[in-house]
């Protein structure tokens, strides 16, 4: 049998000074490589696309897997690229997931490197930035997968490489989340992996940070399109006709009072929101109909279909009373993402051992969510999240994820990388 090298010599190309895995939270990555993932980020950054829209990214992305020996396939869903990593020997296959999608809103940030990017969404003009850090995403993975492609010779199993377009959703309505379009066009056909890793860039943690808990930890997300039809008249005569904006807002209101008294948010929080109520044209005429659009959280499934039936029961029966007709719509752009136990239980020591365990925090559950969740529900998953508030900052006070002036620290880079890498040499049984 051919003696491996131990995992400090196997991380030699990556890390400096990677000693035994006690000192594994004080462990820099090589300044070389620290280097570059800067230089990605902020290229990455100047340069934003919108979902569906990542070609410069996705031809970058794809240029670097090429110059470290691999074959990247690209073209999935549309600009998605993956690449698998095989090492010497045989054994696990892992799954690591980058998205690479910006989104519309226009950068206020004045860094030297903010985005300046313009493009249409949604048929408005608009502003692109890398709002939510996808950008650090998308260097992070280029960084792991360089540093994992220098030791392949000492790796047991496979390392698959997921650069996903659109988790934020589609310019357009009615085109499918990135997450779920790779695998509708086989992302998993060559052979399912074994189990999938993801992160987060996160303004709630300090840099050095790490967040994690095991089972539900991001919502499900489902948008709602309620249409509600009564019948046009005078505004001064509302008698001769039926007041679609009077029902739309009575079974807003309705379903606020079901959640309240009707679903155990106890045990399973949900939130519903509305984000957009439009109807008319005129002040003294009261419209034909009414149209209210908005989201849908909730972790479990059986309350998800509970809450959507009583939604459904709301409108109909608030609309009925008073002569109207409400159709209401539902689609699911992102399950729940859930932590699968079994697979957080091993991934958890990793994390203390890449950053320290004091360092480790178990996140509350986050109304947010994730299409990483599509990946996460046809193989395990863990989701973790990766502080960028410096220290000194208070993360209560800083510009969240979306926000206009959203700055990560960069710092948060190595830590990511170093963070991800360690888990899945772990998961590749590579620990010394």
């Amino acid at each position: 049998m051919r003696r491996l090298l131990p995992l400090s010599a196997c991380l030699a190309l990556a890390l400096a000074c990677a000693a035994a895995p006690a000192s594994a939270a004080t462990d820099a990555l090589d300044p070389a490589l620290a280097q570059k993932l800067v230089d990605w980020r902020r290229d990455l950054h100047v340069h934003p696309e919108l979902g569906n829209q990542e070609t410069r990214t996705a031809a970058k992305v794809a240029g670097h897997l090429r110059g470290l020996g691999l074959e990247p396939r690209t073209g999935i869903g549309p600009t998605g690229v993956v690449a698998v990593l095989k090492g010497a020997r045989p054994g696990p296959r892992i799954a690591l997931r980058a998205d690479m999608d910006a989104l519309p809103v226009t950068e206020q940030t004045g860094l030297p490197f903010a985005s300046t990017a313009r493009a249409t969404y949604r048929g408005q003009e608009v502003g692109v930035m890398h709002a939510c850090g996808h950008d650090m995403h998308v260097a992070i993975l280029m960084g792991v997968a360089e540093a994992l492609a220098g030791m392949r010779e000492q790796l047991a199993g496979e390392v698959v490489f997921i650069f996903q377009p659109a988790e934020e959703g589609p310019p357009e309505p009615g085109e499918v989340f990135g997450a779920k379009r790779m695998l509708d066009e086989g992302v998993f056909d060559d052979a399912k992996p074994d189990a999938i890793l993801g992160l987060h860039v996160w303004a709630g943690l300090h840099t050095g940070q790490i967040g994690f808990r095991s089972g539900p930890s991001l919502a499900s997300a489902d948008e709602w399109s309620l249409t509600v039809t009564g019948k046009q008249t005078h505004g001064s005569r509302p008698w001769d006709g039926v007041d679609p904006i009077t029902v739309g807002a009575q079974i807003l209101l309705a379903t606020q009072s079901m959640l309240a008294r009707q679903v155990n948010i106890v045990d399973s929080p949900v939130v519903l929101t509305a984000g957009q109520f439009q109807s008319g044209v005129r002040f003294n005429i009261i419209p034909d109909d009414a149209r209210l659009v908005g989201t849908l959280r909730t972790y479990d499934a059986d309350v998800r279909e509970d809450v959507i039936a009583r939604f459904e029961r709301i409108a109909r029966g608030y609309a009925e009373a008073a002569g109207a007709k409400a159709d209401l719509s539902v689609v699911n752009n992102a399950p729940a993402t859930v932590n699968d136990p079994d697979l957080a239980r091993r991934v958890l020591p990793s994390l203390q051992t890449a950053v320290g365990a004091d360092n480790v925090v178990e996140m509350p559950l986050q109304t947010i969510a994730e299409d990483f969740s599509q990946f996460a529900n046809v193989v395990p998953g863990a989701y973790f999240f990766v502080g960028t508030t410096a220290p000194g900052q208070d993360p209560a006070t800083m510009p969240i994820n979306h926000s206009p002036h959203y700055a990560p620290d960069e710092a948060a880079l190595d830590v990511g990388v170093r963070t991800m890498l360690r888990a899945t040499l772990d998961l590749l049984g590579q620990r010394e």
